[in-house]
C-alpha cells in the first residue's frame, strides 16, 4: 500500500479509476479530414510518464482537446502550465509505477520520460543511460506488476539507424546507432522485447524523426526562427546545409500515436516497431529559407560547413507501416505546420515586449 500523502497526489478524478469494459478499450477511432481531429467511438484513457516535457506534454494537450481522459506523472510538485488533466507527482526513475497503474487502469500509456539530446549524450553518457533506459525499464516493470496490459507506446527515435546511405530508412533496417542517444534507444527497444516475450506485454515502438512544435525552445526550427527574428543581416548554418532530415509537427506526432495504439485490437502480447515522420525529406538550408521567408526574406543564409558528431548527414523515413496501421492519418504540410509555429512565437513576442 502506498501512503496517503501519495494517494492526494493522485488528483485523477473518482470515474478515472474505474476499469472500462475491454472490449470499449480497443475500438478503433474514424478520423476527419484535419489530420490532428478524430471523432471518437469511445474515450480512451491515456497515462503519460514525463508529462511535463516537449512529447509528453505536446501528447497530454493533444488527446484532450481530442476528448480523451489524460494522467500524467512527472517528478515536478505541479504540472506544467494547462496541463489539462489528473497529475501525479512521482519520479519516473525510482517510483512504484504499478499502484499508478492499477489505480488509474489506462488503455494507454505513452512513456514520455527521458532524453532527446544527442550532444548531451556525448556529455554525459552515464546520466543518459539512467534517464533514457533506467526510466524505461521501472515504467515497463511496474506495468509487469500491475497485472493490467494496456499498449504501452515508446517514443525511439531514428537515431538507432545512426549512418546509412539506404533511403528511405524502413524499420526492418539493422540498428547501427553512432551516438550514446542513439545506442541507448535501441537498448530500450530491446527491453520492450523482452518485456513482451517473457511477460506478455503490449508494445509499439514509435521511432521519431524530427520533431518541432511552438512549444518547444530548442533545437533546429527553434533556433533558426530565433536566428530569423533577430536584428542580424545574416542567419547561419553550422553545417553545409545540404543535411536533411524527415520533419513532423508534434500535433501530427500525437495523432499518429494515439491512432497506432487504437490499431492494437489485439489483447495479445503485441511487439512492433512503427516509424513516425512525414516520409519527406528537407535539406536544413531549405528549412532555413522557409522560416526565414515567414519573417524575414532579405536575409541572407551562410554556412560554416562544421560537421556535428553523432549526427547522420541524410534522414528520411518509409512510412508505409504508419499508413497501413493508421489509413486515415495525414500529416500538415511543413510550410504551414511552420507558419504556425512562427506565428504563435511571434504572438509571444508581441506579448512581452508589451
Amino acid at each position: 500500500m502506498v501512503a496517503a500523502s501519495r494517494r492526494q497526489r493522485l488528483r485523477a478524478p473518482r470515474r478515472a479509476l474505474r476499469a472500462r469494459d475491454s472490449r470499449a478499450r480497443h475500438q478503433r477511432f474514424d478520423q476527419r479530414t484535419d489530420a490532428r481531429t478524430f471523432v471518437n467511438i469511445c474515450t480512451v484513457k491515456i497515462l503519460i510518464t514525463g508529462s511535463n516535457g516537449f512529447v509528453g506534454g505536446s501528447v497530454g494537450r493533444w488527446a484532450a482537446r481530442a476528448g480523451h481522459e489524460v494522467l500524467g506523472v512527472a517528478r515536478a510538485s505541479q504540472p506544467a502550465t494547462a496541463w489539462p488533466g489528473g497529475y501525479v507527482q512521482a519520479d519516473v526513475l525510482t517510483s512504484d509505477l504499478a499502484e499508478i497503474v492499477r489505480a488509474f487502469a489506462p488503455d494507454v500509456i505513452l512513456h514520455g520520460a527521458g532524453t532527446a539530446s544527442v550532444g548531451a549524450s556525448l556529455k554525459l553518457p552515464l546520466d543518459d543511460l539512467r534517464a533514457s533506459v533506467m526510466t524505461w525499464a521501472n515504467t515497463l516493470d511496474g506495468v509487469r506488476r500491475s497485472g493490467l496490459r494496456p499498449v504501452l507506446l515508446f517514443p525511439s527515435s531514428a537515431a538507432v539507424y545512426g549512418k546509412t546511405s539506404e533511403l528511405p530508412l524502413r524499420e526492418a533496417l539493422p540498428a547501427q546507432p553512432i551516438s550514446p542517444y542513439g545506442f541507448h534507444k535501441a537498448m530500450c527497444e530491446q527491453l520492450a522485447r523482452e518485456y513482451v516475450e517473457c511477460f506478455g506485454l503490449r508494445v509499439v515502438v514509435c521511432r521519431l524523426f524530427s520533431i518541432f512544435g511552438p512549444v518547444q525552445r530548442r533545437l533546429l526550427v527553434w533556433e533558426l526562427y530565433r536566428q530569423c527574428a533577430s536584428a542580424a543581416e545574416t542567419i547561419w548554418l553550422e553545417g553545409t546545409g545540404a543535411e536533411t532530415r524527415d520533419y513532423l509537427h508534434v500535433d501530427d506526432v500525437a495523432a499518429a500515436l494515439v491512432a497506432l495504439a487504437s490499431a492494437q485490437t489485439d489483447e495479445e502480447a503485441t511487439y512492433c516497431v512503427v516509424n513516425v515522420a512525414s516520409g519527406a525529406e528537407t535539406s536544413v538550408l531549405e528549412l532555413a529559407r522557409l522560416i526565414r521567408d515567414l519573417i524575414s526574406p532579405d536575409k541572407e543564409i551562410r554556412c560554416r560547413g562544421r560537421a556535428r558528431r553523432g549526427d547522420p548527414p541524410a534522414w528520411r523515413a518509409d512510412i508505409s507501416r504508419l499508413q497501413a496501421r493508421a489509413p486515415n492519418w495525414q500529416p500538415q504540410a511543413l510550410t504551414s505546420a511552420l507558419a504556425e509555429c512562427v506565428a504563435v512565437w511571434q504572438q509571444e513576442s508581441k506579448s512581452v515586449s508589451n
